[in-house]
């Protein structure tokens, strides 16, 4: 059996950029050289895309952690290094994508094969060659490729149907849709047969078709939690409008029909008012003038009804060219879902620190870009050393350092280099 899944939690990392490189051309019939170190690579984009052939989240309950691939290093003789593949993750038509540390929706997906940026990956770091100027033509340093972008994202579906059934447990309404179309849904004569909503298409008389929807079985308080079908109540939010079935052989058929109607009210004034077409079945298990007795009074809540049998299909017909015509008159709903301006798809600024003290005249320096900047220094290049140190100066690290007592002459560790620091006064005294 096929598990449904409406909500998942994942994790999405892009692609590293790759670092520069410091390099030198040495040819022999190449006048006094230069620099060569080529750009690295762009990191790894992610885009969602979605799939109409999915229906379920439950690819990203096996897989919660997508990772783009990291850009190439750049390359001696100005070579550049290789960009990473863009990842592509499919997900089901009608997924709503929000990001955990705004609480913010940043994307809705309506149409098929519709592609969203979900997270941008790392620009790649500038060789050597891309720092040389005529007053210095032998630059020895490079840059380091910006890190990816990490999100933690919380996917919803909303099951994107034109009609959805409604109706108290064991009303028919998956007798109905395996009736009317190929979905083969479980049918029992018991409560809460269907755990999961079942999706079926109709083919129409004019040769098109159309998505019904079968939703698990109302009960009174699903709104606040009671039995099934509260879980399920936002997939029928995006129908056309609803087919509500209700079973005559039950105690109270009219009372039934209340019960479910004021759930929907309370889950949403759109569902609350969307427009139903009232089919009373199980026809072939009731008298005659019971019947008309439940047409009747029936009548005071819809002028649309349909007596059925969807076990013997009487009236199945009627009631189908009834939807087809409903299908074209009434338009998908048009939502109004305030989507994020999505710029943490575009920010990979790391620029943030921390500074420990580990010793009386020992600190420690971790960050983002600040680890990247020394896996990329030679502390045996003192040009490396001194824009490193400039960096740190404009990045306000020094600032901070001094509130924690830093003083000249004091080790500062920041990645594998290990630096004493001497304030610019140290050096003009000298």
């Amino acid at each position: 059996m096929v598990k449904f899944l409406d909500k998942a939690r994942i994790r999405v990392v892009s692609g590293h950029g790759g670092n520069g490189m410091v390099a030198w051309r040495r040819e022999k019939y190449v006048d006094k050289g230069g620099p060569a170190g080529g750009d690295g690579g762009r990191g790894g984009d992610i885009y969602f895309i979605a799939d109409e052939n999915m229906s379920t989240l439950l690819d990203f309950k096996i897989k919660s952690v997508y990772k783009a691939e990291r850009g190439e290093n750049g390359g001696i003789k100005g070579m550049h290094g290789a960009c990473a593949k863009d990842l592509y993750i499919k997900v089901p038509l009608g997924t709503m994508v929000r990001d955990t540390k705004t609480g913010k929706i940043i994307a809705d997906f309506t149409e098929n094969e519709q592609t969203i940026l979900i997270a941008k990956g790392g620009r790649g770091g500038r060789g050597n060659a891309r720092f040389a100027t005529a007053q210095k033509r032998a630059p020895q340093f490079c840059e380091p490729g910006e890190p990816g972008i990490e999100r933690i994202l919380e996917l919803e579906l909303k099951l994107i149907a034109d009609v959805g059934l409604l109706g108290m447990p064991n009303a028919g309404k998956s007798t109905y849709i395996s009736a009317v179309s190929s979905a083969k849904p479980k049918i029992a004569d018991y409560p809460f047969t269907t755990l999961v909503p079942n999706l079926g298409v109709v083919q129409k008389s004019d040769g098109g078709s159309y998505v019904i929807a079968d939703i698990p079985g109302l009960i009174e308080g699903a709104s606040e939690g009671v039995g099934l079908g509260h879980e399920f109540l936002r997939h029928v939010e995006r129908c056309r409008f609803l087919v509500h079935i209700v079973d005559l052989t039950a105690d109270n058929p009219l009372n039934n029909y209340e019960i479910i109607n004021n759930e929907l009210k309370k889950h949403s004034e759109h569902l609350g008012n969307l427009y139903q077409i009232l089919v009373l079945n199980k026809i072939d298990a009731v008298m005659k003038e019971d019947l008309d007795r439940f047409i009747e009074n029936f009548k005071q809540y819809s002028a649309d009804i349909f007596p059925i049998s969807a076990v013997t299909k009487q009236g199945i017909k009627e009631l189908l060219h009834f939807i087809d015509t409903k299908v074209d008159e009434i338009p998908k709903p048009v939502f109004d879902i305030e989507i994020e301006n999505d710029e943490g798809a575009y920010n990979n600024d790391d620029s943030a620190f921390e500074v420990s003290k580990i010793a009386k005249d020992a600190f420690i320096i971790n960050g983002g870009k600040i680890n990247r900047l020394a896996g990329v220094t030679d502390s045996r290049n003192t040009e490396q050393v001194i824009r490193l140190q400039n960096i740190l100066k404009g990045m306000g690290v020094f600032d901070e350092l001094k509130k924690y007592g830093l003083k000249n002459g004091d080790t500062v560790i920041l990645g594998h280099l290990e630096l004493a620091y001497y304030d610019d006064e140290f050096w003009g005294e000298e």
